[in-house]
This record gives C-alpha cells, sequence and structure tokens, in this order.
C-alpha cells in the first residue's frame, strides 16, 4: 500500500483532515474552552451544581464536552471535534433562549433577562464557535465521502 492510500484510509477512519489549519482549530478549541469557563463562572464554580437540578447537571455535561471537543479538534479528530463543538454552541444557546423566553420547568429566574452581561459574552462566544464549527464539520464529511 502506497503512503498517500495510507494516509487517506487512516484519514477516513480516524476523521483526520490533513488540511485543517492549525489556526482554526485552535480557535475552535479555545472557543469551546470558553463555553465552558463561562458556564463555570456562572454556576459559581466548578463543584457547585445550579439550581434546578437538571439545569446544573446540563452545564456539568456542557462543561466536560467543551473540554472533550478541545482536546478532539487539537488531537487531529476533526469530524467528531467540529461536530461536538457544533453541539457546544447550540445546547447552551437553545438554553438561554428557552430559559430567557418561556421559561424551564422549575426555572423561571431568568425570564426576560435578555441583557445579562455574562448570557451576552456567551451568546457571541457559541455564535462565533458555531459559525466555525459548522463549514469546518461539512467540509469535513465532504471529504471523508471524497477519500
Amino acid at each position: 500500500m502506497k503512503a498517500t492510500t495510507r494516509h487517506l484510509d487512516m484519514a477516513h477512519r480516524t476523521g483526520t483532515v490533513p488540511r485543517a489549519t492549525w489556526a482554526t482549530r485552535w480557535a475552535g478549541a479555545l472557543l469551546c474552552l470558553a463555553v465552558a469557563v463561562i458556564h463555570v463562572l456562572d454556576q459559581g464554580g466548578v463543584t457547585v451544581t445550579r439550581d434546578p437540578y437538571y439545569v446544573g447537571v446540563a452545564y456539568h455535561v456542557l462543561e466536560v464536552a467543551a473540554v472533550v471537543a478541545a482536546v478532539l479538534l487539537l488531537a487531529g479528530l476533526v469530524r467528531a471535534g467540529w461536530l461536538l463543538a457544533i453541539g457546544v454552541a447550540v445546547g447552551p444557546l437553545l438554553g438561554y433562549i428557552l430559559s430567557r423566553g418561556p421559561g424551564l420547568p422549575d426555572y423561571s429566574d431568568d425570564i426576560g433577562n435578555w441583557t445579562e452581561p455574562l448570557g451576552l459574552v456567551s451568546l457571541a462566544v457559541e455564535g462565533a464557535l458555531l459559525l466555525l464549527s459548522v463549514p469546518l464539520f461539512l467540509r469535513s464529511v465532504r471529504r471523508r465521502t471524497l477519500a
């Protein structure tokens, strides 16, 4: 098997994209970590769980997912990394809209609180992550079908 063929086969199995630049992967990883930090700050620390309990668990799941996405991107597993990064961006965006709009079960504290400073920073970071992640994930999928 030629080196080129072996490289393409490996890219297909692991989800790596040879031309994915370090700059975009680092940007995505840093944005993922920023999402995690923002949510740790919002919940009051790593060991604190927000009320209601399901919201607190969602915060912890988001924080872990953001760190895992950053690691995947930096490790070169870009397909999985960008897909998880999309979830890291969309999840809190949806949570922000629902918690400030109609509210969530047993959680109405933020209804109408659209201009909370940390929330606005969070929206900006998640929006940037989403705008970066979607096209790069789609590119990694297209390259998979071509390989």
